[in-house]
């Protein structure tokens, strides 16, 4: 059974739970506004993963500002999150959703699980709005997914900088790659989006991204369950080396194309991991907040929207997120290195998020296919 499959499976399950819930509007799009019978509740129940800029002091200070306290429901990841939705639709658990990405946005649109904010966004850099602009979802960060390669270990091993991902594919990166599952980690999923754009732009080549992913496969790539153990346990140029479990055994991994500068940051200005910015090898992440379709606590969701994107929160995000801020004209510190070591793309991959809400259960079955 396909993902779109199940999905429509869990909303037939799931379509008794919703008789505290009534449809009170409906959208240009066609979906159902759902509004709660009660609406006066002091709580927001936020879902969302271990975001790191939603530290205690951070919460504390929106209830100080606004009267609201904040409840966390948390999930593994961005996939969680919407897993969540999808399965309480009807009956949701939270007023806001933080951390669905412009890889499962398109999705939480096409089944009506989020309804329009009232949100007044501030001036926001182009390259955030570009995935997506309109009422449904507001960004708050955003970062470049990028292959990420330990610059020590090149020189060590007399290897040379990868300048096609086909290099990748011989012998002496036989075992020395490793990439995070796209089922499971969104940096993992971002990574095997630009594959398809890249190789689908290749003009040398008659091969597509599957064919490459096959081929990775045969030369040993590691496939891992998500970012953390492809970066932290397997990768030999970031801080996992000074962590109990490292094994350090590749070259070459995915994270973002800021690591090497984050990396500086925490080290004094010190790293030996950079990334690779082949064209159409990168993608460019966003980060949304949006409030949940029959959220109990519009008013209290719309507020934590407005702090999110406060100058005094959004412009943090580099520090206390470890990921770009949306507002406009944003930059990384230059702080022990961290800008320094941060390299721009080259060009991101173009795929539409329509595209990949159409496509991504096949190219997931396909990307499983190849690589097990």
């Amino acid at each position: 059974m396909n993902f779109r499959a199940s999905l429509l499976m869990f909303l037939v399950l799931l379509t008794p739970l919703s008789g505290c819930l009534e449809p009170v509007t409906n959208t240009n799009d066609g979906c159902a506004v759902l509004e709660a019978s009660t609406s006066n509740s002091t709580t927001v129940r936020i879902l969302t993963y271990d975001i790191a800029a939603f530290s205690q002091s951070m919460l504390d200070e929106f209830t100080n500002s606004t009267g609201y306290e904040v409840e966390l429901i948390r999930t593994d990841d961005a996939g969680g999150i919407l897993e969540q939705m999808l399965q309480t639709q009807g009956a949701p658990q939270s007023d806001l959703a933080v951390g669905l990405d412009n890889t499962y946005l398109q999705t939480a649109l096409d089944f009506c699980l989020l309804q329009p904010h009232s949100t007044s966004a501030p001036a926001m850099d182009p390259s955030a709005i570009q995935p997506y602009d309109g009422t449904y979802a507001l960004p708050f960060d955003q970062g470049d997914v990028c292959l990420n390669v330990d610059e020590n270990g090149l020189n060590e091993t007399e290897r040379t900088f990868p300048e096609d991902l086909w290099e990748l594919t011989e012998p002496e990166w036989r075992g020395k790659t490793s990439f995070p599952s796209p089922v499971t980690s969104s940096p993992g999923r971002a990574f095997m989006i630009a594959t398809i754009d890249y190789f689908e732009h290749d003009e040398n080549q008659t091969t597509n991204a599957f064919d490459w992913w096959a081929a990775m496969a045969d030369n040993d790539a590691r496939f891992t369950s998500g970012w953390t153990e492809a970066y932290e346990v397997h990768y030999s140029g970031g801080y996992g080396e000074w962590t109990e479990g490292h094994i350090g055994d590749s070259l070459l991994t995915v994270s973002y194309c800021h690591s090497p500068g984050v990396e500086a940051y925490y080290s004094g200005n010190s790293t030996h991991s950079t990334s690779i910015t082949l064209e159409r090898s990168t993608f460019h992440q966003v980060e949304y907040a949006a409030l949940t379709n029959g959220a109990t606590n519009v008013k209290g969701a719309n507020a934590f929207m407005d702090y999110l994107l406060s100058e005094e929160v959004n412009r943090n995000m580099p520090e206390n997120n470890l990921m770009l801020s949306v507002l406009q004209n944003p930059t990384f510190p230059e702080t022990d290195g961290y800008r320094w070591h941060t390299d721009a793309p080259t060009m991101n991959a173009n795929v539409s998020m329509e595209r990949i809400a159409q496509n991504m259960d096949t190219w997931l079955n396909q990307w499983q296919t190849v690589t097990q």
